[in-house]
């Protein structure tokens, strides 16, 4: 209604609003944004919220729903992020690239408290038809924890992750290790470029992984101890590298048979080591006087390098070497082939090669493979965690423990002795 009644009839007029706005408001309360509604009474009418409000208030739990409408999308974006602290850069990049490729595009246009079982359930049909169980499970988790968040910033009551008993939550599948015959490990090798053949040597003789066979130098190899020092990695953080600490930030020394020491004796008269600069752990430019002496560069003689002579890149190496000679060798099937368009070339085409998924004919069968060998030859559970570099024994027993030779024999003949001997 308009303030001054009109001059000719003494009575306030409507105005172009009049019956457009809500009009009762709750104000007053402590610590709660005032809120108008429509309705009185009703469970949606300003006496409910008026109650409900001022009992939580009171008792402190009090979370206004409106804060819950904001988009995930934003939310991720402008808090939960910039707040995440992680001491290792390829975690970082790592829970990033999950969030933004499978989380933000899916589900970020959703105000958080509108995120129900049926927009989880539309969600995880579409991820689980895109990545492998593996990956699934880690966003899910990771899902989970934004809206925990949201919790504790009081934008949420609840999290719509937890205790789901109608959607099929993906889980993790167990992964059992295998080793490979001596046949395939000859087969695979003999499949690469001879400038490459030395990673199988290296992973399979002495349990490295494939960031420390890229990451050994010439200062690494203790020939007259006939010993590798396995003290660095080189990561991919984001799409540059770096040197950094085994996985586990541990260092380990791995005794090593003289065959090995001999074909990396071989492989550097062929091809002499190369000194490779890189940042230490985070190739990231430093913020800090801290951070630029923790990120200071390291040089090193690496025995294994790239074409023009630079680190290998993991991603890199498993593309253009890995997977060719796994199919060269029948371990997997022939890559399927597609012509592609060339960038800024109009009407030119590329070929690309895609080969079959196979995790458990990753590099990592190598040190299967070393794992295998040792505890085959009754090697102490003790020492072959030492020599993978493992943090604990229990981890080497849980992921090796049917690889370990079968002791039904000797259990019957020490148990047959001692009652002899009673």
């Amino acid at each position: 209604m308009t303030k001054k009644p009109d001059p000719d009839t003494g009575q306030k007029r409507r105005t172009s609003r009049w019956g457009q706005g809500k009009r009762y408001r709750v104000a007053g309360i402590p610590g709660v944004k005032d809120r108008s509604f429509e309705k009185l009474h009703g469970p949606d009418g300003a006496n409910a919220w008026l109650a409900k409000a001022q009992h939580e208030s009171t008792s402190g739990e009090f979370i206004d729903p409106r804060r819950g409408q904001m988009l995930l999308k934003d939310y991720i974006e402008q808090e939960w992020w910039p707040r995440r602290d992680y001491d290792n850069p390829s975690t970082e990049a790592t829970v990033k690239g999950r969030v933004w490729t499978h989380i933000v595009p899916q589900l970020g246009q959703h105000q958080m408290n509108a995120v129900k079982t049926k927009q989880l359930g539309e969600w995880l049909k579409t991820l689980k038809a895109t990545v492998g169980p593996g990956t699934a499970n880690e966003c899910w988790r990771y899902l989970s924890a934004i809206f925990q968040a949201a919790i504790d910033d009081e934008r949420l009551t609840r999290n719509p992750c937890r205790r789901q008993t109608t959607l099929r939550v993906p889980t993790r599948p167990p992964a059992k290790a295998r080793a490979w015959s001596k046949e395939r490990v000859l087969a695979v090798q003999a499949a690469m470029d001879g400038r490459f053949q030395l990673c199988v040597d290296l992973g399979v003789g002495a349990g490295l992984r494939s960031g420390e066979v890229f990451g050994l130098s010439v200062d690494d190899i203790d020939f007259d101890g006939q010993r590798i020092l396995v003290r660095r990695q080189v990561k991919k953080v984001g799409a540059k590298l770096a040197f950094a600490l085994p996985k586990g930030e541990k260092t380990r020394e791995v005794p090593v048979p003289e065959y090995l020491l001999k074909r990396i004796e071989d492989a550097l008269n062929r091809r002499p080591a190369q000194s490779v600069t890189l940042p230490w752990k985070d190739p990231r430019p430093p913020t800090t006087e801290r951070e630029a002496e923790e990120r200071e560069p390291q040089t090193h003689a690496l025995i294994l390098t790239s074409a023009w002579g630079g680190a290998i890149r993991r991603d890199g190496f498993d593309t253009r070497v890995w997977k060719p000679a796994l199919a060269a060798a029948g371990v997997i099937p022939p890559p399927v082939e597609t012509k592609q368009p060339v960038k800024h070339r109009p009407g030119k085409l590329r070929t690309v090669l895609t080969y079959q998924e196979s995790r458990e004919d990753g590099f990592h069968a190598l040190r299967h493979t070393f794992a295998s060998v040792q505890l085959d030859a009754r090697e102490p559970i003790v020492a072959v965690s030492k020599w993978l570099g493992h943090a604990d024994p229990s981890i080497t027993l849980r992921i090796y423990a049917h690889m370990m030779p079968e002791a039904d024999g000797r259990g019957r003949s020490a148990m047959q002795n001692w009652f002899e001997n009673s």
